[in-house]
């Protein structure tokens, strides 16, 4: 990520408010995406849901469930035309630091197998792949594998 990009990043609470924005950007981003619910419920939680904003407008947004001193990288989410510029490392270091932040000593994730840009970013980032859920996935003409990968912190 260039400097420019990364000092004109803010990171704030998600709040409701915010879910028609996320919500745009989910549809557009994944063929199949979280619905409403998924995030009313992750916000209702009290889960750490975080949105990304550059001159006041998102550009990202995560989603990390903790406890008991683990935690889980439920939604990673980079706008479309935000793609392809270090805003998704930047986030998962983010995300990294609130899973720290609440004493987890290790952060877990799926991801589909066949995103291999995810999983290349994650490889970057120190994870390791620990195993493999089948047919975790919806996918086009039935379900898809995830890989379940882990970071110690």
């Amino acid at each position: 990520m260039s400097a420019q990009l990364e000092t004109m990043l803010r990171y704030r609470r998600m709040s409701e408010a915010d879910l028609a924005t996320v919500m745009a950007i989910e549809n557009a981003v994944y063929t199949h995406p979280w619905t409403r619910g998924n995030f009313v419920d992750s916000l209702n939680a009290g889960y750490p849901c975080r949105v990304a904003e550059r001159a006041g407008a998102i550009v990202g947004y995560c989603v990390v469930a903790v406890a008991a001193s683990e935690a889980h990288l439920l939604n990673l989410t980079v706008a479309g035309a935000w793609q392809r510029m270090g805003l998704g490392s930047a986030m998962l270091q983010f995300a990294i630091t609130l899973a720290k932040e609440r004493a987890a000593q290790r952060i877990f994730l799926e991801v589909r197998v066949s995103n291999f840009a995810a999983r290349a970013l994650y490889a970057r980032s120190g994870f390791r792949e620990i195993g493999t859920r089948q047919d975790y996935y919806a996918a086009h003409g039935g379900r898809e594998d995830a890989r379940v990968l882990e970071r110690v912190l």
